[in-house]
């Protein structure tokens, strides 16, 4: 899928990766909408990128919804869609004082990280199959899981539950995409450079990147943008979980 002239909607899209992919995909010629709740940053990038932006929340149907349609009235039937919209606050099963998790900070991480995922792409796939192919296809999902997905740490329960539900949903879209031409890969990103670890003294930042085994630092949003642009680039490449963490495998915190 050649990025020239198409539509792209990116979720999460405001800052961190999502904001590195839609700088990135601009540079290729496409147009990205960005989907997001923080209305500032999202508005300042799009007129940056010189594409759109929708306040939407991706766990609420009729919001995803009506973006989408917004979206292909206002800029075209977008896709390639990039799911980037996450939140990972730490939270351990049982407190220093041997209380549970609140089920409802559970169940939150999962229904924005997982659900939300499943609710862009599902919407984003109604209205794309209806559109005529390019070429061989009619579009790309690509989303963002975690090697939290595969080793996940210390308080990070339901983190990883969410992101290894996005790697395990991955290959069963793919296939039921696919008699539509519409591929489906997940990014399961390491360590990176985003706005919460940005946030950290400097001295954190570089011991978390010491623990990477190469290169021995954190790493850039815009490689993260580079694998996403080459993915929706390769037309081979479809039903596929890339890790891109610098051979890390995470300690248990």
């Amino acid at each position: 899928m050649k990025t020239e002239g198409v539509t792209a909607i990116i979720t999460g899209g405001a800052s961190g990766l999502g904001a590195a992919v839609a700088r990135r995909l601009a540079q290729g010629g496409a147009t990205p909408v960005i989907f997001d709740m923080n209305e500032a940053a999202g508005k300042a990038l799009a007129e940056e990128v010189k594409g759109g932006f929708f306040r939407v929340d991706v766990t609420d149907e009729d919001s995803v919804a009506k973006a989408v349609d917004e979206v292909a009235q206002s800029f075209g039937s977008a896709r390639i869609l990039v799911n980037c919209a996450g939140i990972a606050p730490p939270s351990k099963v049982l407190s220093r004082e041997g209380a549970p998790q609140p089920l409802a900070d559970f169940a939150k991480i999962v229904n924005v990280n997982l659900i939300g995922t499943f609710n862009v792409i599902s919407k984003f796939a109604a209205r794309l199959h209806k559109e005529d192919p390019v070429g061989e296809e009619r579009g790309v999902v690509v989303n963002t899981a975690s090697v939290a997905a595969f080793e996940g740490q210390t308080g990070q329960a339901a983190y990883a539950a969410s992101k290894g539900g996005v790697v395990s949903m991955s290959l069963p879209i793919a296939r039921e995409l696919a008699r539509f031409g519409i591929r489906v890969n997940t990014i399961a990103p390491g360590i990176f450079l985003t706005p919460m670890l940005e946030s950290l003294p400097q001295d954190t930042q570089e011991s978390l990147g010491q623990q990477v085994p190469f290169p021995s630092r954190l790493g850039k949003p815009s490689e993260f943008a580079d694998l996403a642009a080459a993915i929706i680039d390769n037309p081979m490449l479809n039903g596929e979980v890339i890790r891109l963490d610098g051979a890390i495998r995470m300690a248990p915190r």
